[in-house]
């Protein structure tokens, strides 16, 4: 993955968090602009109460209490499991194109079920592999940071599941719902933390290092939940553009990796990886 490539996608990510810190300040002003002071009693004049709110106004703000007592609770996770408004559920086969670079950028995807890889192509022609992700990870969000079209292009590495969240839904999503608003910037936040991580292992690690590096991740070695021992069949050619180096080099590092029993071929179908790669890393 270039160098190029990642800063592209940090200032991808930084548009996208002031839009979603301006959001929020906005509803932050709105929710203290409800409230001006506490009502003013009502107050008694010869035996006489004058009202000081109208009769059917203080039924009306009684009637709202009720309503919002009543409203059911927002839940994210209900919000992007199901469809409604402005979103949809897509399959897409395995080897599909999502969107293309250079596609209209009007909507936002969330992976129910698959795996998705991104990438992007320069002028000259050569296509660098900016990474794959996994169920419950968002992408496209460059619509929300006012691109009009597609920095990249996204394709499904298996058999894929997606919601499709157009702009304007996602956008009034995060507007209305602190909740959902919380769970998409602490996901933007973790991947950006991952492309910075990436950065740096570029620039300093051995090639050795960086595949073994991502072979991990993708086999979720290190996160909450039980890794994924065996990960779908992916191409030297892939994993070479995602670490910066030559088919030549992967092949070479995944023979060595296979005779010490770090990773094994599962007929074909997957790669399966052993916690015992992360030798790999750890040593100086």
């Amino acid at each position: 993955m270039g160098k190029c490539s990642v800063l592209i996608i940090f200032c991808s990510l930084e548009k996208a968090f002031a839009q979603i810190g301006i959001a929020a300040v906005f509803l932050l002003i709105l929710s203290k602009s409800e409230h001006f002071g506490n009502p003013q009693p009502d107050t008694m004049v010869h035996g006489c109460r004058f009202l000081s709110q109208p009769l059917a106004m203080k039924t009306q703000s009684a009637s709202s209490v009720t309503s919002a007592q009543n409203k059911v609770e927002f839940d994210p996770k209900k919000f992007l499991a199901t469809i409604g408004e402005g979103r949809k559920v897509v399959e897409f086969p395995k080897k599909q194109t999502i969107f293309a670079q250079g596609d209209p950028a009007d909507a936002v995807f969330y992976i129910q079920r698959g795996k998705v890889t991104l990438t992007v192509v320069s002028k000259v022609g050569k296509e660098a592999t900016l990474g794959i992700l996994n169920e419950g990870a968002f992408f496209g969000e460059g619509s929300l940071a006012g691109q009009s079209l597609r920095m990249g292009s996204a394709t499904a590495l298996t058999d894929c599941e997606l919601l499709r969240i157009e702009k304007k839904a996602m956008m009034l999503a995060l507007r209305r719902e602190h909740a959902f608003s919380d769970l998409f910037v602490a996901y933007l936040l973790g991947r950006n933390i991952r492309y910075e991580e990436d950065l740096v292992d570029q620039l300093f690690n051995s090639s050795e290092k960086r595949l073994a590096r991502i072979l991990l991740l993708l086999a979720h070695f290190g996160k909450e939940g039980v890794p994924e021992v065996v990960i779908p069949k992916i191409s030297q050619e892939t994993l070479a553009e995602m670490i910066g180096t030559t088919r030549s080099r992967v092949s070479f590092f995944m023979n060595r990796f296979r005779a010490l029993g770090f990773v094994d071929y599962n007929g074909g179908s997957g790669l399966q990886v052993h916690s015992s790669l992360l030798n790999v890393v750890l040593h100086d």
